[in-house]
């Protein structure tokens, strides 16, 4: 006929496990996660604290490019105030850049800025 008969190969000596390839396996994820995977989580974790911190005042980017004054917090969402008297509300997680944070200190940061001054003025006159 057409069709010759397959005859299947000798059966060589075992082979024991390859220890290499599974080596290179492991190699190869763990290079994933160093260079990929854990930079991505650092990030995300970085973003979610800013969009957590954003309060009343802050000067905010969003990933649509609308820069504006945050106006009032919620708990999913955000309402920007871009123009004198036109607010319009985001979603929290939209909100890539804070641009500049309120400028309300505590009363002991306060007062320690007046300390240096006040130090910084006597030490100039002297």
């Amino acid at each position: 006929m057409f069709i010759s008969p397959a005859y299947a190969q000798a059966a060589g000596g075992a082979v024991g496990p390859d220890y290499g390839l599974l080596l290179a396996m492991v190699g190869m994820v763990a290079v994933m996660y160093i260079f990929m995977i854990r930079p991505q989580q650092k990030k995300a974790k970085e973003h979610r604290a800013l969009v957590a911190a954003v309060k009343r005042g802050d000067q905010v980017v969003t990933s649509g490019g609308i820069i504006g004054t945050v106006a009032r917090v919620r708990d999913t969402e955000v309402e920007l105030e871009i123009a004198e008297g036109v607010r319009v509300r985001v979603i929290r997680g939209t909100i890539t850049e804070v641009l500049a944070k309120t400028g309300h200190l505590s009363k002991t940061a306060a007062a320690n800025e007046d300390e240096e001054e006040e130090a910084a003025d006597s030490s100039s006159k002297n």
